[in-house]
């Protein structure tokens, strides 16, 4: 027996030997405070691309662009209806004066310092490029004084046309302020239903030319002269382009042509901004319409295999929830399209506030969690789901991103032992434990909607593997984590023994069987014993004096 515990101590002595040594080996485990450096912020370097970051150049290209509208729609209409008169043209002449200072400045101030890429490379110096280009011919063009020509022929708005080729600027603005606008489809709409009112504008114009080139009420075709001329001759713009009919047949041969060609027109026309205006709201609702897709052909799998009603209904709801709280089925489908940087940077802002609050990963290399977050998958459990179960393997970690859920306990598994919201981490004893330390040790219910982000145990090790002081930090807290697991329930202290019986351990309890033959416990036992043996020998004496 002495030997026994010779042996046992020996062994103890040596294991712990073991862990002195490793501990003198290993300056991280050593010391509980201490944890890997963590690598330093990441500096990206900023474009600064003007025409891309920049707002007040929007704007700038706002005040172009509603100069350039003003010039598209009443230069026209004061060439053709007589709403020009001498009276007014000075209001007229002011208006065009601002509009061509607007010009001028984009010309001269904005338009020179635009950066723009060229072959991969930002363009700094950009003065050179756009002097060469034909976008600058065409500014230049369209703010040519023409209106110099006012004292020869008067104020004739005709010489003003050239202000109608600065449409390069009208295309930029609406590149610029869709790239910026979160519906952008609302201002595609507003901007194909402008294009068909100018149209109809345009149309309008060239009817009451028309009629005046015949002559006013000369004809039953031609515009009468009663009412508003421009009201007139618009309504009937809108009644002949989009065919409605119900106008008076053309007489002559120039009414014939002019009504054949307005047709063709109105035919073609209308027709593409239809076909574009369906194309803008078809986009606009394209992912409402793969959501309804997805719903259907779901209903239809489980109405072909008698799902229960139950459990359709909560595939309905968790459709809805999924796209009312994320605007799509998948985030990850749509994340895996943008390159790896980009991808990083937007998990970043979105899921790295909560990630960094996780008390496991603190300490942690900075780059490790940024690895991490490109791995996380995101599940969105319904209330009453059970996300996992007592018993099972644990394969995943999970952190809550938003709504709750509830640890389950107590001997029918139904008492809430916590609950546990955002930020909070389960699952990580399973994810970093080692053998048989893997299976959950309690239910986890989701109380609400619950959305997690799951990490599971491959993807973790692929990551660790990059890092090495990050996952001794790791294995430290999951050895401290194992070791709370499999603390004792709290209670009185056991007195440790002093001296020389630590040596040979605590003494062993007398068998059963021994005490079975003493005949009770302890001293009575033995004192029975000794009581009946003087009995058969007091019996004994009187025989042999016999």
């Amino acid at each position: 027996y002495a030997d026994a515990q010779l042996q046992e101590i020996v062994k103890k002595l040596r294991e712990r030997a073991n862990v002195y040594k490793e501990k003198l080996n290993d300056p991280v485990i050593s010391s509980p405070e201490a944890s890997p450096p963590t690598s330093g912020p990441k500096v990206t370097p900023v474009c600064s691309m003007f025409f891309l970051a920049d707002r007040r150049y929007v704007a700038w290209l706002m005040l172009v662009t509603i100069a350039y509208n003003w010039n598209c729609w009443f230069i026209p209409l004061r060439y053709v209806f007589p709403y020009q008169t001498p009276s007014n043209t000075i209001y007229w002449f002011v208006i065009d004066v601002i509009c061509d200072l607007c010009y001028l400045c984009d010309l001269i101030v904005f338009q020179p310092r635009v950066r723009f890429i060229k072959g991969g490379d930002i363009i700094v110096k950009t003065e050179k490029f756009y002097r060469s280009s034909v976008k600058f011919r065409l500014d230049v063009i369209s703010v040519f004084p023409f209106d110099i020509l006012y004292f020869f022929f008067g104020f004739n708005p005709a010489l003003r046309a050239n202000r109608m080729l600065k449409h390069n600027t009208f295309f930029e603005f609406n590149d610029r302020l869709e790239a910026i606008m979160e519906k952008a489809y609302i201002y595609r709409v507003i901007r194909t239903t402008g294009y068909l009112l100018f149209i109809l504008h345009i149309n309008a114009c060239l009817y009451y030319w028309a009629s005046d080139y015949e002559g006013i009420g000369s004809t039953r075709w031609v515009y009468d002269g009663e009412g508003n001329m421009y009201l007139r001759c618009y309504y009937w713009a809108v009644r002949s382009l989009i065919t409605i009919g119900g106008l008076a047949e053309p007489q002559t041969l120039f009414e014939i042509i002019f009504q054949l060609l307005n047709y063709f027109m109105g035919v073609f026309v209308f027709s593409s901004l239809i076909g574009q205006m369906r194309d803008v709201i078809g986009a606009a609702t394209a992912g409402q319409n793969y959501f309804r897709s997805c719903v259907d052909n779901t209903v239809s799998y489980m109405n072909t295999y008698s799902i229960p009603k139950l459990v359709q209904n909560r595939v309905r709801t968790w459709y809805e929830y999924t796209w009312d709280s994320q605007g799509m089925l998948d985030e990850s489908e749509l994340l895996e399209q943008m390159p790896t940087k980009m991808h990083l940077a937007v998990a970043i802002d979105v899921n790295f506030a909560i990630v960094n609050k996780v008390d496991l990963f603190k300490g942690c290399d900075t780059q490790m969690i940024y690895d991490m977050l490109l791995r996380l998958k995101s599940i969105v459990y319904l209330p009453g789901d059970f996300v996992c179960k007592k018993g099972e393997i644990g394969r995943e970690m999970y952190i809550i991103k938003q709504g709750e859920v509830q640890v389950l306990g107590g001997p029918d598994g139904t008492k809430v032992l916590v609950t546990l919201r955002a930020g909070a981490v389960f699952g990580e004893i399973s994810l970093l434990a080692a053998g048989g330390g893997n299976r959950r040790t309690a239910n986890v219910v989701a109380h609400g909607f619950a959305n997690l982000f799951i990490l599971d145990k491959k993807t973790l090790n692929e990551i660790l593997v990059n890092y090495p002081d990050s996952e001794k930090l790791l294995m430290k807290k999951a050895k401290v984590l194992l070791k709370q697991k499999g603390k004792p329930p709290p209670g009185p202290p056991v007195q440790q023994p002093r001296g020389l019986a630590s040596l040979f351990g605590q003494k062993q309890e007398t068998p059963k069987l021994f005490k079975a033959m003493l005949g009770g416990k302890g001293r009575e036992g033995l004192a029975k014993l000794l009581q009946l043996k003087k009995q058969q020998e007091t019996q004994v004496k009187p025989q042999k004096t016999l």
